[in-house]
């Protein structure tokens, strides 16, 4: 069986910001388990977007962004290149979404 061909998954300071700042409110609120759980769900959503790119549906909010829901609490919204997919930012579902980008 081929390999699938997979595109190089790329981060945005935003994106790099959003996670760390999701991962001190569940340090402070959680358990260790919350914030494993966390990077699992991230590291899967990576492997998948990396084969699967338009697996995700368009927001009706910006031009060309996806959203993915990974969970009940987050969101990950993220753009295709030639080059690569970019993962523009990380959002806690509870927050207004006035801050989508």
């Amino acid at each position: 069986m081929a390999a699938l061909a997979t595109m190089p998954v790329a981060w945005t300071e935003r994106a790099h910001s959003d996670s760390i700042t999701i991962k001190s409110y569940l340090a402070y609120h959680f358990t260790q388990r919350e914030i494993e759980n966390y990077y699992k769900l991230l590291g899967s959503f990576e492997k998948i977007v990396a084969i699967f790119p338009d697996l995700y549906p368009l927001t009706n909010k910006a031009k060309n962004i996806h959203r993915a829901v990974l969970s009940k609490q987050l969101s990950v919204f993220y753009q295709i290149t030639q080059e690569a997919v970019f993962i523009v930012a990380i959002l806690d579902n509870r927050m207004s979404n006035t801050k989508w980008p």
